[in-house]
């Protein structure tokens, strides 16, 4: 993989990950604060990491259509996350209901069948992020199925990096209530125009913009 493709992997997964994970910092502050001797950082961290992994396995899905369909074609997808952003841009003056631990965590017999070998607490709270991952997996699918292996292990490195980040982040954001209520202002207002930068991307990156311009080639 050349310099310049490595970098442009790099910053792709870096503003998808940041456009589908701003509301889960707003979500890993609320886990923090309720951190007590039995609801330890390490059983968020663990949880929030295992409902990533879930995620990104479910979007799988995109890489492997990306096999047998052809590059330009895949490409495509990049309407979706064009289409997320626009219509986030609209939504804006809604505020999204945070769902609770309690509410998004029993899920009857899936939950009870998952907490007799994974810690209830870590299933809490990776239950949550899967149930707010609905944007993540439509971005995904797009940007994994323009991807070659090379470039999706390093889409996926980035993304295990920043979630460790991310989740440091949430905790520091705890810390300081200032920081975090100038991110709950703005960060919706940032986070749809980066979707769509995302989308574009994908469009020229395999001229699938090609297809739309000149339908009948």
């Amino acid at each position: 993989m050349v310099r310049e493709q490595l970098i442009k992997v790099v910053i792709a997964a870096v503003t998808s990950f940041v456009a589908t994970n701003l509301d889960d910092i707003l979500i890993l502050m609320i886990f923090f604060s309720q951190k007590s001797d039995r609801f330890r950082p390490r059983h968020i961290v663990f949880g929030q990491y295992l409902g990533f992994i879930v995620l990104v396995l479910a979007s799988l899905v995109g890489f492997l259509g990306g096999t047998i369909i052809p590059k330009n074609v895949i490409g495509l997808l990049g309407i979706v996350p064009i289409f997320i952003g626009i219509k986030q841009l609209f939504d804006t003056g809604k505020e999204e209901e945070v769902q609770t631990i309690s509410s998004v965590a029993k899920m009857g017999f899936i939950y009870s069948f998952f907490s007799s070998f994974i810690n209830p607490k870590v299933l809490n709270v990776a239950a949550v992020t899967i149930a707010n991952g609905g944007d993540n997996i439509g971005i995904y699918l797009s940007l994994f199925a323009a991807s070659d292996p090379r470039e999706l292990m390093l889409t996926i490195l980035v993304f295990l990096i920043l979630l460790g980040a991310w989740c440091w982040l949430a905790y520091q954001l705890t810390l300081h209530p200032v920081m975090a209520k100038i991110l709950n202002r703005y960060g919706h207002k940032i986070a749809p125009w980066v979707l769509i930068g995302v989308g574009i991307y994908i469009l020229v990156e395999n001229k699938s913009y090609q297809l739309i311009l000149n339908p009948l080639r």
